[in-house]
């Protein structure tokens, strides 16, 4: 059930997953989720957040400004 408006409908997508920290924006694309029909709020697996969170960590060690990663090619 959606958090937000208790839907209870979902489908299978990707989103962009954006973090903003210290000034730097990290830029993850094609992040597999769900999404609630009726309002479109997003929804990860255990899985993907884990693996968001590595691609973020990941990130942070860069210090670039910008970092963009797609989720499909990182391994």
């Amino acid at each position: 059930m959606c958090m937000y408006c208790k839907n209870n409908s979902y489908k299978e997508t990707t989103t962009t997953h954006v973090v903003n920290y210290k000034n730097c924006i990290i830029v993850i694309k094609n992040v597999p989720c769900l999404e609630c029909e009726q309002c479109g709020e997003k929804y990860y697996s255990d899985e993907v957040a884990e693996k968001i969170e590595k691609l973020v960590e990941a990130a942070k060690t860069l210090m670039q400004e910008i970092a963009v990663f797609d989720y499909k090619t990182v391994a």
